[in-house]
């Protein structure tokens, strides 16, 4: 049965799984003709990055599968389950492939993370006397526990991305007040100018009220000194009437004007 008139999804898919054990085998045959233990080893890599990719399809394929479960009739869910059961096994047999390569370069690194103080030597061991579906298994906890360290990456990464950006844009806030307080220094500076200013101009008012009151308290001083000479030496005839006052009285007059 065609898988694309079931699922476009489906058939695409399984097109990459079939693209996947193709290279796998031809990986392998060449791994058979390769003598030199690190083109080995990183042949094996290679072949290991494959199988994983493999794998994760393998699992897009299950879930495409059991969405479809309740919209296909019993025989097409049942052909396409046992399309499933199959690209695990022939999944598994590539690991059991992989895993006697390995065995023969005195290694496993199908799925093995990085170890250290010689446990490198027990993984091989274990993986020696695991079947393939524990191999398998234990293949899919490890990948697990990487996605899991990857997820965990990310979130860091997500993180100090977060803490960059927020610190960024306290710097400009802090960048802003402080070019506000520079426009405040500027008004103030311009302010005390101009207050600086006034107070000269108000002490040039000053100065010139004061030469005006001295002038008029002069003035007023020479008339009152004018008046009172008038007064004592009336025949001076050096000092001028003063407009508005009366001359004064002759003294005979006043006795002729007393005798009568």
């Amino acid at each position: 049965m065609d898988l694309a008139s079931v699922n476009e999804e489906l058939a695409e898919i399984d097109g990459q799984i079939g693209d996947i054990f193709r290279a796998l085998q031809n990986g392998f045959q060449k791994l058979d003709k390769i003598k030199d233990a690190n083109r080995r080893s990183r042949q094996l890599e290679e072949l290991t990055d494959k199988m994983r990719d493999c794998k994760r399809l393998i699992k897009d394929f299950e879930r495409v599968v059991k969405d479809e479960t309740g919209h296909v009739d019993p025989n097409t869910a049942r052909m396409l389950n046992d399309r499933k059961q199959s690209q695990i096994k022939e999944l598994n047999s590539y690991v059991a492939l992989k895993k006697q390569h390995a065995s023969e370069n005195k290694r496993v690194d199908l799925f093995d993370a990085p170890t250290e103080d010689g446990f490198g030597e027990e993984n091989v061991l274990l993986a020696s006397n695991m079947t393939n579906q524990q191999l398998m298994q234990h293949g899919d906890s490890l990948m697990d526990e990487t996605d899991q360290a990857l997820a965990r990456s990310k979130q860091t990464v997500q993180e100090t991305i977060n803490v960059g950006t927020e610190t960024a844009a306290a710097l400009k806030a802090q960048a802003k007040q402080m070019s506000r307080v520079v426009n405040e220094l500027d008004s103030i500076h311009f302010s005390l100018k101009k207050a600086s200013k006034l107070v000269k101009e108000i002490g040039r008012q000053v100065a010139t009220d004061k030469c005006i009151m001295a002038l008029l308290f002069l003035i007023v001083a020479g008339v009152i000194a004018v008046i009172i000479v008038k007064i004592v030496n009336p025949h001076n005839k050096d000092i001028p009437d003063i407009p508005g006052l009366a001359p004064p009285v002759s003294r005979r007059l006043l006795s002729i004007v007393e005798g009568k």
